[in-house]
């Protein structure tokens, strides 16, 4: 089987466990994982994983199925960074969804989903060593059952969307306490978002590990 993995960055953290899956998967198909998708080509499914792009009809035709994997439980929760904004809500029970890509974003028929459950206290690290192994196993079921599958509409109602998180949403208010912005502090992705704050005219970087 022709696959195609769309990643936008090296520098997600999926990106290595995609590369891992990819290497272990070669032996019984034709993996390709790219980055862009003036790379993309040809096949019989491209996956959309992290994908910060709107990928086109002209694109999706050719492939037998282009699908997508979304952390929450849609229509609900359609839009960007979904976990993280549901974590910062307050949210312990996360939903992941396998769909059809189609033209309007997180709209298409649903595949399957499943849910992982997150204690309060755990950090990103540890979501995600219970969010990436979730993607994969999707990705494993959508390869297994691609031609018997019969992909189910998405309710016309309950529908809600997430807006794109960007540097400013990692900001403390530093007349908050830290328990008021615990969720916040135990989400954020260190390297790309990290949490801040701006005191006497500086802004400073915040970090929390736990012991």
């Amino acid at each position: 089987m022709d696959i195609t993995i769309l990643c936008s960055s090296k520098e997600h953290p999926i990106y290595p466990h995609i590369i891992e899956w990819a290497n272990l998967n070669s032996k019984k198909h034709n993996i390709s994982v790219v980055n862009k998708s003036q790379e993309v080509t040809n096949g019989d499914i491209l996956f959309l994983i992290s994908c910060t792009e709107m990928i086109g009809k002209n694109i999706r035709d050719n492939f037998k199925h282009t699908l997508v994997i979304h952390e929450s439980d849609l229509p609900s929760g359609r839009g960007w960074s979904p976990i993280i904004w549901q974590i910062i809500e307050g949210r312990d029970t996360i939903t992941i969804t396998l769909f059809n890509a189609v033209d309007k974003v997180d709209a298409g028929d649903v595949w399957t989903k499943e849910v992982i459950h997150i204690e309060n206290h755990e950090m990103i690290d540890e979501i995600n060593n219970k969010l990436f192994p979730t993607k994969l196993k999707l990705i494993d079921f959508a390869i297994e059952n691609m031609d018997k599958i019969i992909p189910t509409p998405q309710s016309k109602i309950g529908s809600s969307n997430y807006p794109r998180r960007n540097p400013e949403d990692s900001k403390l208010d530093i007349n908050k306490s830290i328990v008021e912005q615990f969720d916040l502090l135990r989400v954020v992705d260190k390297k790309r978002y990290p949490c801040f704050i701006e005191h006497r005219g500086h802004r400073y970087k915040i970090n929390m590990e736990k012991f």
